[in-house]
C-alpha cells in the first residue's frame, strides 16, 4: 500500500526542513529550507567538514579582517548549492536574525547572498531569501520581490504578519504550526486534537483567506510536532517537514484525505482587510502569542548564528 508521504505529495508540495543532504536523498522532496539552527547542526557533522573548510578558505582569501562574516554567508550558500544538486526545486537561505529590524541591511544582505549563488552558477529562480516576518523584514521583501528576488517569510505566527506579506506580494510564507501550538499548550495546559489544534487552525485560516481573496502568496506550513498536524493540512500549498517526520510518514500506510482546497476556501467567509504599519503593530500587540514567539524565534536563530560563528572560529 502507498505510504502516507507519497499520498501527501498528491495533495501538497513537500519540502525538506533540513541542511542534511543525505536526508534529502532519502525523501526526495521538491524544495529544501535551511536556517541557522539547521546549518549549525549540519556544519557540526564530520561529513560536511569539507564544506566548512571551503567557506573559511574562500573568505580568508577575500578579507583578513571581515573573513568571519564573509564565511558565514559563503557557508549558507555552499550548503544551498549542495542541496540544489539533489532537489529539483528551490532552496531557502536565511538572512541573519540580527538584521530582522533593519530593512536596508536585509536588502543588502540578500543582494550579497544572491551574488554568491550567481558566482556558483545558480540561477535566481532556484533560491528563496528567507527573512523574519517583522514589519521591517516584510518591507525588505517587498523591495526584493520587485527586483525579482523571491522571498520566504519565516517566523510567522500571527494573521497580521500573513496579510502584510500577501499585500507585499511576497512569494511564500512559512507559518510555524508547532510553535503556535506549543504556546497554547503552555498557557492552557490542554492537549489538542487535529480539529482543535491552534497551529493547524491558524494555517487553515491563512490558506482560506489567501485563496478567497485571490492572493498569490504561497502558504507553506512549517515547524510540525506530529504527523497528525501535517495530515490535517493535506492540500496546503506546501509543507516543510523534518527528516524525522518524513521517515514516520514513509512508515505509515493509512489512507489520507485532502483537508484544504481552493474550492473549500472560496466558500469560506472572511472580510478582506488592509494592513498598514500602524494596523500591523497594533494587531501584533493584541496577539501575545505571535509577539512572544516572533521575538523568541529571532533570539533563538541569532543564538545559533553565534554558535555557527564560534564553530568557524574554532576551525
Amino acid at each position: 500500500m502507498t505510504n502516507q508521504l507519497d499520498q501527501l505529495k498528491e495533495f501538497t508540495q513537500v519540502v525538506a526542513d533540513t541542511g542534511d543532504i543525505a536526508s534529502i536523498n532519502n525523501f526526495k522532496p521538491l524544495d529544501a529550507t535551511t536556517n541557522p539552527s539547521l546549518l549549525f547542526k549540519a556544519a557540526s557533522m564530520e561529513s560536511y567538514s569539507g564544506l566548512v573548510n571551503e567557506a573559511i578558505a574562500w573568505a580568508k582569501e577575500k578579507s583578513s579582517e571581515q573573513w568571519l562574516e564573509l564565511a558565514m554567508d559563503k557557508l549558507a550558500v555552499v550548503f544551498g548549492v549542495e542541496l540544489l544538486k539533489v532537489i529539483p526545486g528551490r532552496v531557502s537561505t536565511e538572512i541573519d536574525a540580527n538584521l530582522s529590524f533593519d530593512t536596508q541591511a536585509t536588502i543588502a544582505k540578500a543582494h550579497n547572498i544572491m551574488a554568491l549563488y550567481a558566482e556558483a552558477g545558480i540561477e535566481s529562480n532556484r533560491v528563496l531569501i528567507k527573512i523574519a516576518s517583522t514589519w521591517e523584514g516584510i518591507q525588505a521583501a517587498k523591495v526584493l520581490e520587485k527586483e525579482g528576488i523571491q522571498c520566504n517569510l519565516t517566523l510567522l505566527f500571527g494573521f497580521a504578519q500573513a496579510v502584510a506579506c500577501a499585500q507585499a506580494n511576497v512569494f511564500l510564507i512559512s507559518p510555524f504550526v508547532g510553535r503556535i501550538t506549543d504556546w497554547h499548550k503552555a498557557k492552557t495546559g490542554l492537549e489538542y486534537t487535529p480539529e482543535t489544534d491552534p497551529g493547524v487552525l491558524s494555517v487553515q485560516h491563512i490558506y482560506n483567506y489567501f485563496k478567497k481573496h485571490d492572493y498569490q502568496t504561497i502558504v507553506m506550513g512549517a515547524s510540525f510536532r506530529s504527523c497528525e498536524q501535517l495530515l490535517a493540512l493535506a492540500g496546503c500549498d506546501r509543507l516543510t517537514i523534518s527528516p524525522a517526520l518524513l521517515a514516520q510518514l514513509m512508515e505509515r500506510t493509512q489512507p489520507i484525505t485532502e483537508q484544504l482546497s481552493l474550492a473549500s476556501a472560496q466558500s469560506s467567509v472572511s472580510e478582506k482587510i488592509d494592513i498598514d504599519e500602524v494596523a500591523f503593530r497594533w494587531m501584533m500587540n493584541e496577539d501575545a502569542m505571535a509577539t512572544e514567539k516572533l521575538s523568541e524565534g529571532i533570539r533563538g536563530f541569532h543564538a545559533d548564528y553565534v554558535k555557527l560563528q564560534e564553530l568557524l572560529l574554532a576551525k
